[in-house]
């Protein structure tokens, strides 16, 4: 292209806002590891009216335009809250999806850049939303490998020119995949003793439907806010959003794969949650839930024999005392009953070396490496 053929405008309506979300569609049409969005989701995570996180973000959502027609996206944020608890002044860069071209990606990050500036940020991060629920990083190993859900699935290409515009790491995040045997791990087999003790003390509870599993939904994400305190990107729920992520995901969830933990006091003091692979079908229903996309989706996460690791903590006072490995037991038994062969641990800081280690102990391999990048301003 040549310079400066490039158009930058920013998304105020509902045309603009189509074209924002379909975009990586058509960047991808030749990608066969592509993952699409779920576009019943995305028209309303991307709207400010619709998505709370807006509330406490300054927020910029750009198209990048050749001769007419659509080539890039990519949105900007500052979270103020965030940024407030970790006493940082950021902006971030997020969903940014280009061609393969240096042009492209420049004018979009420079008109991000410069609108960061003005509101006198000091810093720009990403990829990286609103926290580190969404999809963070960009994959720089592992090209070959499936896509799990919440994850980016970019071309290798969009690192370079990432690169090329001065942007170096902020952080690296893993992803593990794990075998699920029939065979307890060593390392469990070790501990069994010890937990014979903690059955007068807690107790494991295993949802049997969605209606038993809904009434978690608050007391897990309000152990998770707490144990993620001080996780990267990572942002607390408030009370609606427990709600938003409720009706986002737990049509996806299978009771048998959440395991949770109650003192004697019937207190939540521990939990894990995970969930079939359904990229597979997200795939083939072309991301489209209307009119049988939804079943689709459900049917391959039936079929598929990988479990997705989303969530799991334990509350502070009790870490060390074999909560994690009761309900990994439970957790790896109802996954192998079910078809289950692998686990993905999905993203793991690489300097959090307790999880990485716990993963490693029963055998888990990293197999896909993502980064988020950083640039002064």
């Amino acid at each position: 292209m040549q310079k400066g053929s490039i158009q930058i405008r920013e998304v105020t309506g509902t045309r603009e806002l189509k074209e924002f979300i379909m975009l990586p569609a058509r960047i991808h049409k030749d990608h066969a590891n592509w993952v699409p969005p779920i576009y019943l989701d995305d028209f309303g995570f991307f709207n400010p009216k619709k998505n709370s996180s807006f509330a406490y973000c300054d927020h910029i959502r750009l198209l990048a335009y050749h001769e007419g027609k659509a080539v890039g996206r990519a949105m900007g944020l500052i979270n103020h809250r965030y940024n407030d608890r970790k006493n940082e002044n950021n902006a971030r860069f997020s969903y940014l999806e280009t061609y393969e071209d240096q042009e492209i990606v420049h004018a979009l990050l420079s008109y991000i850049e410069n609108w960061a500036r003005a509101l006198g940020a000091e810093k720009i991060v990403g990829p990286l939303g609103f926290s580190d629920k969404e999809p963070q990083g960009y994959m720089i190993e592992g090209f070959g490998q499936p896509i799990s859900l919440a994850t980016n699935c970019n071309m290798p290409y969009q690192v370079q020119l990432l690169e090329n515009e001065g942007y170096t790491t902020e952080v690296n995040l893993l992803a593990y995949k794990t075998p699920l045997t029939d065979e307890i791990p060593l390392v469990y087999r070790r501990i069994l003793p010890r937990l014979e003790k903690l059955n007068c003390d807690f107790r494991i509870k295993e949802p049997i439907n969605r209606l038993e599993l809904r009434k978690y939904i608050r007391p897990v994400l309000r152990l998770t806010n707490i144990a993620f305190e001080d996780i990267y990107g990572s942002m607390p729920y408030e009370d609606h959003e427990m709600a938003e992520f409720a009706n986002r995901f737990i049509i996806f969830l299978n009771p048998h794969f959440v395991k949770i933990v109650e003192d004697r006091h019937g207190q939540l003091v521990a939990f894990v949650v995970g969930m079939s692979d359904i990229s597979n079908g997200i795939r083939k229903a072309g991301g489209r839930v209307l009119p049988f996309g939804l079943f689709t989706m459900l049917k391959s996460g039936r079929e598929s024999n990988q479990l997705n690791l989303m969530l799991g903590a334990v509350e502070d006072r009790y870490r060390g005392r074999g909560l994690d490995v009761m309900m990994a037991l439970k957790l790896f038994k109802s996954a192998r009953e079910r078809g289950k062969t692998v686990m993905d641990s999905h993203l793991i800081l690489e300097d959090n070396l307790k999880m990485r280690a716990e993963v490693e102990r029963i055998g888990g391999v990293i197999y896909k490496r993502y980064r988020i990048f950083q640039k002064s301003l």
